[in-house]
């Protein structure tokens, strides 16, 4: 059984500032103009959601939150609910684009990447089944783009999120924020695509 849980709702919002380096806009060429970026944050356990909704000036936090599945239903039986919870979401939100985290280039663990993959393919067929276009950055360069730092902690992510979206609570579990970041990522480096005229 799916368990979806909503967390934030609120009316806030943020400067949404240019971004960094060309090629990595460049990388946004082609891709349709997104106003509402769905950030997702993949896990077999928790999969963190973010939808924001971006203008030339803002960008606004319209809801997040986590899908879970039981940890002790079937495997397939977790992959199916991960899918029904995105299905779900994308059905009541309309994003114009899912952004979604890439796995790690190596893994100390290759069962957990092999695992990750399994949920992370789920959720991509969700978007496509839903007829939404899908993106992906790297950990690092969301990282990068949202803090200054290629290498942030879980915590430095929170906190500029928090900032970012002028939040007044501190993000949790950490998968919210995560997913939050990478829709903020995309935001920004949409931005700096338009502004350069890619």
């Amino acid at each position: 059984m799916n368990i979806r849980t909503r967390a934030f709702t609120p009316q806030t919002r943020a400067q949404s500032p240019g971004g960094s380096a060309l090629r990595r806009a460049q990388k946004l060429a082609g891709l349709p103009t997104a106003q509402r970026v769905l950030g997702i944050d993949p896990g077999l356990h928790r999969t963190g959601y973010g939808l924001i909704e971006c203008s030339a000036t803002s960008i606004r936090l319209i809801e997040g939150g986590v899908l879970r599945a039981r940890a002790d239903d079937p495997f397939p039986q977790r992959l199916q609910d991960l899918h029904e919870g995105l299905a779900e979401v994308l059905r009541d939100q309309k994003p114009d684009i899912v952004v979604i985290e890439d796995l790690f280039s190596t893994y100390a663990h290759p069962r957990s990447a092999l695992l990750m993959a399994h949920a992370r393919g789920v959720l991509m067929l969700a978007a496509n089944q839903a007829g939404v276009s899908v993106h992906s950055f790297t950990p690092n360069e969301v990282k990068q783009v949202v803090t200054g730092n290629g290498h942030a902690t879980k915590t430095n992510v929170q906190a500029a999120v928090k900032a970012r979206l002028k939040l007044a609570a501190t993000l949790h579990p950490p998968d919210l924020a995560d997913a939050l970041a990478i829709a903020i990522c995309f935001a920004l480096r949409q931005d700096v695509a338009e502004k350069m005229g890619l």
